[in-house]
């Protein structure tokens, strides 16, 4: 057991160099990958992924909506708002086919991703809000997310809302309640059961990402640099609208940095499964949240790196500023 927790710690620190390797052999070998592992598989992928996630969850977990609901609510607001209005932006601006404009799309409707948990504990965020904020819009995924594809997509491509309702919550919300459950009957199992829940979701989420590169490589060849021009450009945009809208809000340096986050980082899997099952005669448009799962594991980890960098510095800032107010205070109360 020991051993798969090393093992486990590993794939969870260096998640964006195995989602990279993984994408370059589905890439150079098609064939053989698809042969292995088949787009059907995606749905089933996810759920694991989901399940892992409710088995980390507690009702502790949701407090944060009640000590911080200013920032929870504005984190909600941002992820559906951001994402999906950069969506229609870079679709439109780039002009992109509908296929793969219905697949960017999906990825901004989409819930916050699980892997922003870690990045903003990497980048000395607000972690408990983070949990919060992705379980909160993870809940209401499967009405919001349909709707906002319907309302941006609806007038390109036929949206099937209900159908879609009922694939987020099969794949979603019944693995996480799941998870949850399991966690509350049997605790002490579940707790040891996690150290090992990052294995599984890298594992996991690495043949979603193959899955889906290896079915659409020759695709891939052509539209390649485009889209990943676009997903680049969605991610990074999402990272700064989102550290904007904190600062715009008011909140403070941790919550900034934790919104940020979670704003830019996407539940891509869930775009994948629903494009996947939904697009099903637009193989394209499973393609931007198999490069978005790819890309903002990459970012992601060096965004952390330079947002904790920068909390060292805000610290250092504000113990000198309380220095400097010190000898008024001792002035005033003299």
């Amino acid at each position: 057991m020991k051993v798969l927790e090393k093992i486990s710690d590993y794939a969870g620190k260096y998640m964006a160099i195995i989602a990279l390797l993984v994408a370059i052999i589905a890439l150079a070998f098609p064939g053989p990958v698809s042969s292995v592992i088949k787009t059907s598989y995606v749905n089933i992928l996810l759920g694991i992924v989901m399940f892992g996630m409710g088995m980390t969850l507690t009702l502790g977990d949701f407090k944060v909506v009640f000590t911080k609901p200013k920032a929870v609510i504005s984190g909600i607001f941002a992820q559906f708002i951001i994402m999906p209005g950069l969506a229609f932006l870079l679709v439109t601006i780039f002009q992109l086919p509908p296929e793969l404009a219905v697949g960017v799309i999906l990825v901004g409707c989409c819930p916050g991703g699980t892997s922003s948990n870690v990045m903003t504990y990497l980048a000395k965020g607000d972690v408990a809000l983070s949990v919060g904020m992705t379980a909160c819009t993870t809940i209401m995924a499967p009405i919001v997310t349909p709707l906002l594809v319907l309302l941006i997509a609806g007038q390109t491509v036929d949206v099937a809302v209900l159908d879609m309702f009922i694939s987020i919550v099969q794949v979603v919300l019944l693995p996480i309640a799941l998870g949850f459950i399991i966690n509350k009957l049997f605790e002490k199992i579940a707790q040891k059961f996690a150290k090992i829940l990052p294995l599984i979701s890298v594992i996991a989420i690495s043949l979603i990402i193959m899955a889906v590169v290896a079915a659409n490589a020759k695709s891939l060849m052509s539209v390649g640099l485009l889209i990943i021009v676009v997903v680049m450009l969605h991610n990074v945009l999402g990272y700064a609208l989102g550290y904007s809208a904190g600062r715009l809000l008011g909140l403070t340096k941790a919550q900034r940095r934790t919104l940020s986050i979670e704003v830019g980082m996407q539940n891509s899997g869930l775009a994948t499964s629903l494009a996947t099952v939904h697009f099903a005669t637009m193989p394209l448009a499973a393609v931007p949240g198999a490069v978005f799962s790819v890309w903002h594991n990459i970012s992601g980890a060096i965004y952390a790196n330079i947002l904790a960098r920068s909390a060292g510095d805000d610290s250092t800032v504000a113990a000198e500023e309380e220095n400097n107010t010190q000898p008024e205070k001792d002035d005033a109360q003299a």
